[in-house]
Protein backbone atom coordinates (compact mmCIF):
# COMPACT_ATOMS: atom_id res chain seq x y z
CA UNK A 1 0.00 0.00 0.00
CA UNK A 2 1.11 3.40 -0.80
CA UNK A 3 1.75 5.69 2.00
CA UNK A 4 -0.77 8.33 2.44
CA UNK A 5 0.16 11.72 1.14
CA UNK A 6 2.16 10.33 -1.89
CA UNK A 7 1.08 11.36 -5.40
CA UNK A 8 0.77 8.51 -8.03
CA UNK A 9 2.34 9.74 -11.37
CA UNK A 10 1.41 6.56 -13.25
CA UNK A 11 -1.94 6.59 -14.95
CA UNK A 12 -3.54 4.54 -17.68
CA UNK A 13 -3.34 5.81 -21.23
CA UNK A 14 -6.66 7.50 -21.90
CA UNK A 15 -6.34 6.64 -25.61
CA UNK A 16 -5.62 2.94 -25.62
CA UNK A 17 -6.55 2.19 -22.02
CA UNK A 18 -3.21 0.52 -21.52
CA UNK A 19 -3.55 -1.82 -24.47
CA UNK A 20 -0.42 -0.34 -26.25
CA UNK A 21 -1.70 -1.12 -29.76
CA UNK A 22 -2.06 2.37 -31.26
CA UNK A 23 0.30 3.53 -33.91
CA UNK A 24 2.16 6.74 -33.64
CA UNK A 25 0.11 8.33 -36.39
CA UNK A 26 -3.16 7.33 -34.71
CA UNK A 27 -2.02 8.80 -31.39
CA UNK A 28 -1.01 12.05 -33.07
CA UNK A 29 -4.23 12.06 -35.06
CA UNK A 30 -6.38 11.56 -31.86
CA UNK A 31 -4.44 14.31 -30.25
CA UNK A 32 -5.15 16.57 -33.19
CA UNK A 33 -1.43 16.90 -33.98
CA UNK A 34 -0.10 16.24 -37.49
CA UNK A 35 3.04 14.13 -38.11
CA UNK A 36 5.11 16.86 -39.71
CA UNK A 37 8.15 14.58 -40.09
CA UNK A 38 6.11 12.06 -42.03
CA UNK A 39 4.53 14.76 -44.14
CA UNK A 40 7.97 16.20 -44.86
CA UNK A 41 9.30 12.77 -45.83
CA UNK A 42 6.38 12.10 -48.14
CA UNK A 43 6.69 15.54 -49.65
CA UNK A 44 10.40 15.02 -50.26
CA UNK A 45 9.80 11.62 -51.86
CA UNK A 46 7.12 13.04 -54.08
CA UNK A 47 9.39 15.93 -55.01
CA UNK A 48 12.20 13.55 -55.93
CA UNK A 49 9.78 11.37 -57.90
CA UNK A 50 8.49 14.34 -59.85
CA UNK A 51 12.02 15.63 -60.38
CA UNK A 52 13.20 12.23 -61.58
CA UNK A 53 10.18 11.92 -63.87
CA UNK A 54 10.87 15.35 -65.33
CA UNK A 55 14.57 14.55 -65.73
CA UNK A 56 13.79 11.28 -67.50
CA UNK A 57 11.29 13.01 -69.73
CA UNK A 58 13.78 15.76 -70.55
CA UNK A 59 16.48 13.16 -71.14
CA UNK A 60 14.25 11.23 -73.50
CA UNK A 61 13.48 14.43 -75.31
CA UNK A 62 17.17 15.26 -75.59
CA UNK A 63 17.97 11.79 -77.00
CA UNK A 64 15.05 12.05 -79.39
CA UNK A 65 16.30 15.39 -80.64
CA UNK A 66 19.83 13.92 -80.83
CA UNK A 67 18.61 10.95 -82.90
CA UNK A 68 16.70 13.28 -85.21
CA UNK A 69 19.69 15.58 -85.59
CA UNK A 70 22.03 12.62 -86.09
CA UNK A 71 19.79 11.18 -88.80
CA UNK A 72 19.58 14.60 -90.43
CA UNK A 73 23.35 15.15 -90.35
CA UNK A 74 23.98 11.60 -91.56
CA UNK A 75 21.61 12.09 -94.46
CA UNK A 76 23.34 15.38 -95.32
CA UNK A 77 26.79 13.75 -95.13
CA UNK A 78 25.60 10.75 -97.19
CA UNK A 79 24.12 13.08 -99.78
CA UNK A 80 27.23 15.23 -99.83
CA UNK A 81 29.56 12.24 -100.16
CA UNK A 82 27.32 10.07 -102.30
CA UNK A 83 29.62 10.41 -105.29
CA UNK A 84 32.63 9.68 -103.12
CA UNK A 85 30.91 6.60 -101.70
CA UNK A 86 30.03 5.46 -105.20
CA UNK A 87 33.61 6.02 -106.28
CA UNK A 88 34.87 4.20 -103.20
CA UNK A 89 32.53 1.32 -103.99
CA UNK A 90 33.85 1.23 -107.54
CA UNK A 91 37.40 1.39 -106.26
CA UNK A 92 36.68 -1.48 -103.91
CA UNK A 93 35.24 -3.51 -106.76
CA UNK A 94 38.28 -2.69 -108.90
CA UNK A 95 40.57 -3.62 -106.04
CA UNK A 96 38.72 -6.89 -105.59
CA UNK A 97 39.11 -7.66 -109.28
CA UNK A 98 42.78 -6.75 -109.16
CA UNK A 99 43.31 -8.99 -106.15
CA UNK A 100 41.54 -11.83 -107.96
CA UNK A 101 43.65 -11.21 -111.09
CA UNK A 102 46.81 -11.14 -108.98
CA UNK A 103 45.85 -14.38 -107.30
CA UNK A 104 45.25 -15.99 -110.69
CA UNK A 105 48.59 -14.70 -111.95
CA UNK A 106 50.31 -16.00 -108.82
CA UNK A 107 48.73 -19.41 -109.36
CA UNK A 108 49.82 -19.39 -113.01
CA UNK A 109 53.32 -18.25 -112.07
CA UNK A 110 53.51 -20.95 -109.40
CA UNK A 111 52.45 -23.55 -111.95
CA UNK A 112 54.92 -22.16 -114.51
CA UNK A 113 57.64 -22.14 -111.87
CA UNK A 114 56.99 -25.80 -111.14
CA UNK A 115 57.21 -26.56 -114.85
CA UNK A 116 60.48 -24.63 -115.10
CA UNK A 117 61.87 -26.40 -112.06
CA UNK A 118 60.96 -29.71 -113.66
CA UNK A 119 62.58 -28.68 -116.94
CA UNK A 120 65.68 -27.42 -115.13
CA UNK A 121 65.88 -30.68 -113.22
CA UNK A 122 65.65 -32.60 -116.49
CA UNK A 123 68.26 -30.33 -118.07
CA UNK A 124 70.56 -30.81 -115.08
CA UNK A 125 70.22 -34.58 -115.31
CA UNK A 126 70.75 -34.42 -119.08
CA UNK A 127 73.78 -32.16 -118.59
CA UNK A 128 75.21 -34.56 -116.01
CA UNK A 129 74.79 -37.49 -118.39
CA UNK A 130 76.36 -35.40 -121.16
CA UNK A 131 79.40 -34.67 -119.00
CA UNK A 132 79.84 -38.32 -118.02
CA UNK A 133 79.44 -39.41 -121.64
CA UNK A 134 82.03 -36.82 -122.75
CA UNK A 135 84.55 -37.99 -120.16
CA UNK A 136 84.18 -41.63 -121.22
CA UNK A 137 84.64 -40.69 -124.87
CA UNK A 138 87.56 -38.30 -124.29
CA UNK A 139 89.53 -40.95 -122.39
CA UNK A 140 89.60 -43.03 -125.58
CA UNK A 141 91.38 -40.29 -127.59
CA UNK A 142 95.05 -41.06 -128.17
CA UNK A 143 97.54 -38.58 -126.75
CA UNK A 144 94.91 -36.63 -124.74
CA UNK A 145 94.82 -36.35 -120.93
CA UNK A 146 91.44 -35.74 -119.25
CA UNK A 147 91.04 -34.47 -115.69
CA UNK A 148 88.41 -35.62 -113.21
CA UNK A 149 85.08 -33.79 -113.21
CA UNK A 150 85.70 -30.25 -111.97
CA UNK A 151 83.57 -29.09 -108.99
CA UNK A 152 83.21 -25.62 -110.52
CA UNK A 153 84.55 -23.27 -113.22
CA UNK A 154 84.06 -25.68 -116.10
CA UNK A 155 83.62 -29.42 -116.60
CA UNK A 156 87.04 -30.85 -117.52
CA UNK A 157 90.60 -29.86 -118.33
CA UNK A 158 92.15 -31.41 -121.45
CA UNK A 159 95.81 -31.44 -122.40
CA UNK A 160 98.11 -33.19 -124.86
CA UNK A 161 100.46 -35.83 -123.40
CA UNK A 162 104.20 -35.99 -123.82
CA UNK A 163 105.85 -39.32 -124.73
CA UNK A 164 106.00 -40.18 -121.05
CA UNK A 165 102.26 -39.59 -120.60
CA UNK A 166 102.53 -36.35 -118.58
CA UNK A 167 100.07 -33.55 -119.56
CA UNK A 168 101.54 -30.62 -121.47
CA UNK A 169 100.71 -26.94 -121.50
CA UNK A 170 98.47 -25.23 -122.34
CA UNK A 171 95.64 -26.60 -120.22
CA UNK A 172 92.36 -26.50 -122.17
CA UNK A 173 89.19 -25.85 -120.17
CA UNK A 174 86.11 -27.67 -121.56
CA UNK A 175 82.45 -26.78 -120.90
CA UNK A 176 79.82 -29.20 -122.27
CA UNK A 177 76.41 -27.91 -123.42
CA UNK A 178 73.43 -30.00 -124.45
CA UNK A 179 70.68 -27.44 -124.97
CA UNK A 180 68.59 -25.99 -127.78
CA UNK A 181 71.06 -23.19 -128.54
CA UNK A 182 74.39 -22.09 -127.14
CA UNK A 183 73.97 -18.50 -125.90
CA UNK A 184 76.28 -15.54 -125.48
CA UNK A 185 75.92 -16.00 -121.73
CA UNK A 186 77.46 -19.47 -122.07
CA UNK A 187 80.45 -17.95 -123.88
CA UNK A 188 80.90 -15.24 -121.24
CA UNK A 189 80.75 -17.82 -118.45
CA UNK A 190 83.40 -19.93 -120.22
CA UNK A 191 85.67 -16.88 -120.47
CA UNK A 192 85.24 -16.14 -116.75
CA UNK A 193 85.99 -19.76 -115.86
CA UNK A 194 89.11 -19.79 -118.06
CA UNK A 195 90.39 -16.66 -116.33
CA UNK A 196 89.68 -18.17 -112.93
CA UNK A 197 91.84 -21.18 -113.83
CA UNK A 198 94.48 -19.02 -115.52
CA UNK A 199 94.26 -21.01 -118.73
CA UNK A 200 94.69 -19.37 -122.17
CA UNK A 201 92.22 -21.62 -124.03
CA UNK A 202 88.55 -22.49 -123.46
CA UNK A 203 86.37 -24.88 -125.45
CA UNK A 204 82.58 -24.93 -125.48
CA UNK A 205 81.35 -28.30 -126.74
CA UNK A 206 77.80 -28.64 -128.08
CA UNK A 207 76.16 -32.01 -128.53
CA UNK A 208 75.04 -31.36 -132.11
CA UNK A 209 76.01 -28.86 -134.82
CA UNK A 210 72.45 -27.49 -134.83
CA UNK A 211 72.96 -26.25 -131.24
CA UNK A 212 75.61 -23.78 -132.42
CA UNK A 213 74.48 -20.38 -133.61
CA UNK A 214 75.39 -19.05 -137.06
CA UNK A 215 77.94 -16.70 -135.48
CA UNK A 216 79.48 -19.68 -133.65
CA UNK A 217 79.85 -21.66 -136.88
CA UNK A 218 81.33 -18.67 -138.72
CA UNK A 219 83.86 -17.88 -135.97
CA UNK A 220 84.66 -21.18 -134.32
CA UNK A 221 88.14 -20.05 -133.25
CA UNK A 222 89.01 -16.59 -132.00
CA UNK A 223 90.17 -14.45 -129.11
CA UNK A 224 87.67 -12.78 -126.81
CA UNK A 225 88.64 -10.65 -123.83
CA UNK A 226 92.17 -12.07 -123.84
CA UNK A 227 91.03 -15.73 -124.03
CA UNK A 228 91.19 -18.04 -127.05
CA UNK A 229 87.80 -19.70 -127.48
CA UNK A 230 86.97 -22.75 -129.61
CA UNK A 231 83.33 -23.43 -130.45
CA UNK A 232 82.88 -27.04 -131.47
CA UNK A 233 80.81 -30.23 -131.16
CA UNK A 234 81.43 -33.69 -129.75
CA UNK A 235 81.99 -34.96 -133.29
CA UNK A 236 84.34 -32.13 -134.34
CA UNK A 237 86.47 -31.81 -131.18
CA UNK A 238 89.03 -34.63 -131.84
CA UNK A 239 89.67 -33.27 -135.36
CA UNK A 240 89.84 -29.67 -134.07
CA UNK A 241 92.43 -30.64 -131.44
CA UNK A 242 94.61 -32.21 -134.12
CA UNK A 243 94.35 -29.02 -136.19
CA UNK A 244 95.32 -26.87 -133.19
CA UNK A 245 98.10 -29.16 -131.96
CA UNK A 246 100.90 -27.23 -133.76
CA UNK A 247 99.44 -23.97 -132.47
CA UNK A 248 99.46 -25.28 -128.89
CA UNK A 249 103.09 -26.41 -129.32
CA UNK A 250 104.05 -22.90 -130.39
CA UNK A 251 102.12 -21.49 -127.44
CA UNK A 252 104.05 -23.79 -125.14
CA UNK A 253 107.42 -22.67 -126.50
CA UNK A 254 106.72 -19.01 -127.32
CA UNK A 255 104.02 -18.19 -124.76
CA UNK A 256 100.23 -17.74 -124.84
CA UNK A 257 100.60 -14.46 -126.79
CA UNK A 258 102.02 -16.31 -129.80
CA UNK A 259 98.82 -15.98 -131.84
CA UNK A 260 98.35 -12.37 -130.80
CA UNK A 261 101.69 -11.59 -132.39
CA UNK A 262 100.68 -13.56 -135.49
CA UNK A 263 97.21 -12.30 -136.36
CA UNK A 264 97.48 -13.63 -139.92
CA UNK A 265 98.08 -17.15 -138.62
CA UNK A 266 95.14 -16.84 -136.21
CA UNK A 267 92.89 -15.77 -139.11
CA UNK A 268 94.18 -18.67 -141.20
CA UNK A 269 93.31 -21.09 -138.36
CA UNK A 270 89.80 -19.63 -138.21
CA UNK A 271 89.35 -20.06 -141.99
CA UNK A 272 90.72 -23.59 -141.76
CA UNK A 273 87.93 -24.59 -139.40
CA UNK A 274 85.33 -23.02 -141.70
CA UNK A 275 86.79 -24.87 -144.69
CA UNK A 276 86.90 -28.16 -142.81
CA UNK A 277 83.25 -27.77 -141.81
CA UNK A 278 82.29 -26.97 -145.41
CA UNK A 279 84.17 -30.03 -146.68
CA UNK A 280 82.53 -32.22 -144.07
CA UNK A 281 79.09 -30.91 -145.02
CA UNK A 282 79.85 -31.67 -148.67
CA UNK A 283 80.98 -35.14 -147.68
CA UNK A 284 77.77 -35.61 -145.75
CA UNK A 285 75.74 -34.57 -148.79
CA UNK A 286 77.83 -36.82 -151.01
CA UNK A 287 77.38 -39.73 -148.62
CA UNK A 288 73.66 -39.07 -148.59
CA UNK A 289 73.60 -38.94 -152.39
CA UNK A 290 75.54 -42.22 -152.55
CA UNK A 291 73.07 -43.80 -150.14
CA UNK A 292 70.18 -42.57 -152.27
CA UNK A 293 71.84 -43.83 -155.46
CA UNK A 294 72.54 -47.19 -153.84
CA UNK A 295 68.93 -47.46 -152.77
CA UNK A 296 67.67 -46.54 -156.24
CA UNK A 297 70.10 -48.99 -157.84
CA UNK A 298 68.86 -51.81 -155.65
CA UNK A 299 65.26 -50.80 -156.33
CA UNK A 300 65.64 -50.71 -160.13
CA UNK A 301 67.74 -53.88 -160.14
CA UNK A 302 64.84 -55.63 -158.44
CA UNK A 303 62.36 -54.19 -160.95
CA UNK A 304 64.50 -55.19 -163.93
CA UNK A 305 64.93 -58.67 -162.53
CA UNK A 306 61.16 -58.96 -162.19
CA UNK A 307 60.62 -57.75 -165.80
CA UNK A 308 63.21 -60.19 -167.10
CA UNK A 309 61.62 -63.07 -165.21
CA UNK A 310 58.20 -62.18 -166.61
CA UNK A 311 59.53 -61.84 -170.17
CA UNK A 312 61.29 -65.24 -170.11
CA UNK A 313 58.24 -67.29 -169.00
CA UNK A 314 55.91 -68.66 -171.86
CA UNK A 315 52.33 -67.49 -172.02
CA UNK A 316 49.44 -69.64 -173.44
CA UNK A 317 47.43 -68.10 -176.38
CA UNK A 318 43.63 -67.87 -176.20
CA UNK A 319 41.50 -70.87 -177.32
CA UNK A 320 40.38 -69.14 -180.57
CA UNK A 321 44.02 -68.99 -181.73
CA UNK A 322 44.64 -72.70 -181.29
CA UNK A 323 45.37 -74.62 -184.52
CA UNK A 324 44.14 -78.13 -184.79
CA UNK A 325 43.79 -78.46 -181.09
CA UNK A 326 47.49 -77.73 -180.64
CA UNK A 327 47.98 -74.62 -178.51
CA UNK A 328 50.36 -71.92 -179.74
CA UNK A 329 52.62 -70.13 -177.38
CA UNK A 330 53.71 -66.55 -177.69
CA UNK A 331 57.38 -66.00 -177.87
CA UNK A 332 58.05 -69.71 -178.54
Amino acid sequence: MRQSGEINDTIECPLCCGAGKLKRTEILDRLGVKDFARVAQLSAEEAFRLLTQKHNHDQQGVWSRFDIELAKRTAEIRERHKDELHSAQSDRDDLTRRVEDCLREVAQLRERNQELESEMSKAARRGKLEEISFEEEARTWAGIAVSEKLPKNGDYVLAFRDPGGAPLEPAILVDNKDKATVTEGDIRKLIRDVKERRSPVGVIVAREESQLRQVDRERRWGQEDGVWVLRTTRHWLPRDLEVLKPVFERMRTEGPNFLQRNSALAEEVRRTFVDFDAVENELKRAAKAIDVASGLTAKYRTRLQTLCDNAASPRVAPTSERNGGIPRTIGA
